[in-house]
This record gives structure tokens, C-alpha cells and sequence, in this order.
């Protein structure tokens, strides 16, 4: 007689074969299956291009000029992103992942990146705090509706076990753009003056990537997935330790980011006196890196512990921030321009691998809205923070501390989550 032990088996060896048929693209996918997988792949990728590495990265690019045009603080000019995201965030963030999982990511895509343009635009044509906070909101507004939330589950439900390969993929996205927009920037900037610069960037945002959006097909609705059943809704998953666990260690890592990257440009044009080429020269360098982290951690992912994949990064995060601020070379500072590019490149992709790995993709756009939220607080507080305590002590020494305190306090948390080795 057949007991549980047998039973449990045959469940995940039917499992097992279910997933080898789902596993998107595959040859056992129909040819329109697979081309579908590769639009999404290919749409996600300049979507995150435009949103994430163009809109996001791209803007802490024209800081030092609002500095010194308009004779705002360093607190200032990155309070845009800490206030908008303290309100887009709380208000918006799991309203977001209901509506992901309820009508599926393409609309929300296509809603997000007319907002980030919106937003490129406007701020090139604001002169006073108050329209700067208000066209930040939209930028806030864009990162929720069009970047990584959509993007992820887009991918997640589109892939099975070669979604790590997948999102990683996706994710070079982020760091061609970050690697190339200061570039673009500087040059637009020296033609046309940093305030038409901004313009174009916010009109190619929406003509490269809305048309991508709208052609995309949205994911299948009967994907399963091998995360934990007993998961199947958001309570039972807010009712768990790892989840707690997982929302502080994403905070805290990426607190630690957003605050170092934020504030990178403002630290090598105005304390550090770089020309506008070299300081566009290390912020690509650090976004160039990050290329490379996302290959490395979506390879890693795919073949090893997710969560000590997610340590791994969150402890290169921490080792590249120290000599990024205090180093006296310029060897050193490339040196950890890279680390820290690596650590970024994998930091915000890991936490939705992560997540479904847990907790399952049913309900993976309403758990990711919530850590979009949690995530949201931290990515705006610590660049203000950071900003602040520079402006209070005049040197980024007590900053360097406060950021690689906070990487290692991710680093920490990540060891309480539980051991999964699924094909997530």
C-alpha cells in the first residue's frame, strides 16, 4: 500500500514533468509559445532600459547642475526621489501588484512609462522646489507602474526554470542604461544644455518603449510553479517570519544602494572636483559592472541556494561602498566601482526570484507590491539621508559608515530565510 512518502513522490514527479513542459522558452513550447516568451524577454529588457537605467539612474546625472543653477542643497535635489516614493510607495505599491495580478502587467507597463517621460520633461522645465517634487512624483509614479513590479511578473509567469537566465537578461537592461545614459547625457548636455538633454531623454523613453509595451503579449494565466502551496495567499505569506525577514534584508540592501548611488555624482563633481567626463566615466563604470552582476547572480540563481546567492550580493554591496567614498586613488575607486557595480547588478533582481521561490507565483504581484512599498521607503529615506548627514558634517565619512552598515544588516537577515532549492 501506497503511503504519503510514496505519494509525495509520484506529486513531484508529475510536478517535475509538468515544469519541464512549462519551462519557457523550451522545445517542448509551440513555436508561437517560445516566440512569446522571447518578445516578453525582449520587451522587459528596454522597458527597464528606459524606466529603470535611463528615468531612475540617469537623473542623479543633473543634480550638481540644480546645485549650482538654482542654488539648492544636496538634501534637496534628492529629496525629490525620498518624498515622492515615501507617497508613490505606501499608497501605490500593493494597489500596483493587485492590479498586475488581477489584469496582468502590460497595461500597468504601458501606464508607467508615459508617466516617466511625463516626468523627464517636466523636471527639465522646473525652476522651483515645489514642480521639481511634483514632476519627482510622476518619476515615482512611472518606477511603480512601468519598472521592475510589471517586469518581474511579466518574466516570472513567462518563465520557469530558466528564470533566473531570464530575469537576468531582462536586467542588463537596467545597467546598458545606467552605463550609458551619463554618457548620453554628457554629450547632450554639452550640444543642447542640461535642461533639453532631460527633454529628449523623456520623449525617447515613450518612443522606444511604449510601442514594445503594447505589442507584448501577457503571460499565461495556468502557469503553476513549485514554491510553496500553503502560500496561496497573501495572509498566509504575511503570516511567516521569512517574509519579514525578506522585506528588512531587501530594505536594507537596497537602502544601501539607492543611498551610494544617489549621491555618487554629487560626491565626485562637487567634493571630489572630477570633470563632468570623469565623474560620467565612474558612474558608467559602476553601471557597466552591473551588467556583468546581473549575468553572474541570474547564472547563480539558476544553480545554487537563492538565498546564499542573495547573501553573496548583498556582501559585494557592502564591500564596494567603502573605497568608493574614501578611497585616495583612482585605481582603488574604479576598483570598487566595479564591486559595487556587481553587488547593484544583482540587488534588485534576486528579491523576486527570491519571493517566488518562497511564497509561490500566484499571488507574486501582490507580495512583490508589498516589498515594492517596504523597498520604496528605504530607496527614498537613504539618499536624503545620506545627503543630509554630508550637508551636517562636510565630508561623506560618517555616510560611507552608515551604508555599509546597512548592507551587512541585509546581509543578516537574508540567514533566517529558509533553505529552497525548487526550479523557482
Amino acid at each position: 500500500m501506497a503511503g504519503p512518502t510514496s505519494e509525495a513522490s509520484a506529486a513531484r514527479a508529475a510536478s517535475s514533468c509538468d515544469l519541464s513542459k512549462e519551462d519557457g522558452p523550451s522545445a517542448d513550447q509551440s513555436p508561437a509559445s517560445r516566440r512569446q516568451s522571447y518578445q516578453a524577454a525582449v520587451t522587459a529588457f528596454v522597458v527597464l532600459f528606459c524606466i529603470v537605467g535611463v528615468a531612475l539612474w540617469g537623473l542623479p546625472f543633473y543634480y550638481d547642475f540644480m546645485v549650482q543653477q538654482f542654488g539648492w542643497t544636496r538634501a534637496q535635489v534628492t529629496s525629490g526621489n525620498a518624498l515622492s516614493k515615501l507617497v508613490v510607495g505606501p499608497i501605490f505599491g500593493f494597489l500596483a501588484g493587485w492590479v498586475v495580478d488581477r489584469f496582468g502587467p502590460r497595461r500597468m507597463m504601458m501606464i508607467g512609462i508615459l508617466m516617466a517621460g511625463v516626468a523627464l520633461v517636466g523636471l527639465s522645465r522646473t525652476s522651483s522646489l515645489g514642480m521639481f517634487y511634483f514632476f519627482y512624483f510622476f518619476n515615482a509614479l512611472g518606477y511603480v507602474c512601468g519598472g521592475p513590479l510589471p517586469n518581474q511578473v511579466l518574466l516570472t509567469r513567462w518563465f520557469d526554470r530558466s528564470r533566473g537566465k531570464a530575469m537576468g537578461f531582462a536586467y542588463l537592461g537596467i545597467g546598458i542604461g545606467g552605463a550609458t545614459v551619463p554618457w548620453i547625457s554628457h554629450a547632450l548636455v554639452q550640444h543642447f544644455g542640461w535642461q533639453a538633454a532631460l527633454r529628449m531623454l523623456g520623449f525617447s523613453i515613450v518612443v522606444v518603449s511604449f510601442p514594445l509595451a503594447l505589442l507584448v503579449k501577457e503571460p499565461p494565466r495556468t502557469r503553476t510553479n513549485s514554491g510553496s502551496v500553503a502560500s496561496a495567499s497573501p495572509m498566509a505569506a504575511f503570516k511567516q517570519v521569512s517574509f519579514y525577514l525578506l522585506t528588512l534584508g531587501s530594505m536594507c540592501s537596497i537602502a544601501a544602494v539607492s543611498g551610494t548611488q544617489q549621491n555618487l555624482k554629487l560626491f565626485l563633481s562637487l567634493d571630489r572636483h572630477f570633470t563632468q567626463r570623469d565623474a560620467a566615466g565612474v558612474l558608467s563604470l559602476v553601471l557597466a559592472f552591473s551588467i556583468a552582476g546581473r549575468l553572474l547572480i541570474g547564472w547563480l540563481a539558476d544553480r545554487f541556494s537563492k538565498k546564499h546567492v542573495m547573501q553573496l550580493t548583498y556582501l559585494l554591496v557592502a564591500a564596494g561602498i567603502p573605497l568608493l567614498f574614501l578611497g585616495t586613488t583612482r585605481v582603488v575607486l574604479y576598483v570598487s566601482a566595479a564591486i559595487f557595480g556587481i553587488g547593484l547588478g544583482g540587488d534588485y533582481m534576486i528579491i523576486p526570484l527570491v519571493t517566488a521561490e518562497i511564497f509561490g507565483i500566484e499571488i507574486l504581484g501582490r507580495l512583490l507590491g508589498v516589498l515594492l512599498t517596504a523597498d520604496a521607503i528605504a530607496d527614498a529615506a537613504a539618499p536624503w539621508l545620506i545627503g543630509r548627514l554630508r550637508d551636517t558634517t562636510g565630508s561623506y565619512s560618517v555616510s560611507c559608515f552608515v551604508l555599509v552598515v546597512m548592507a551587512l544588516l541585509g546581509g543578516l537577515a537574508v540567514l533566517g530565510l529558509p533553505e529552497r532549492r525548487g526550479s523557482a
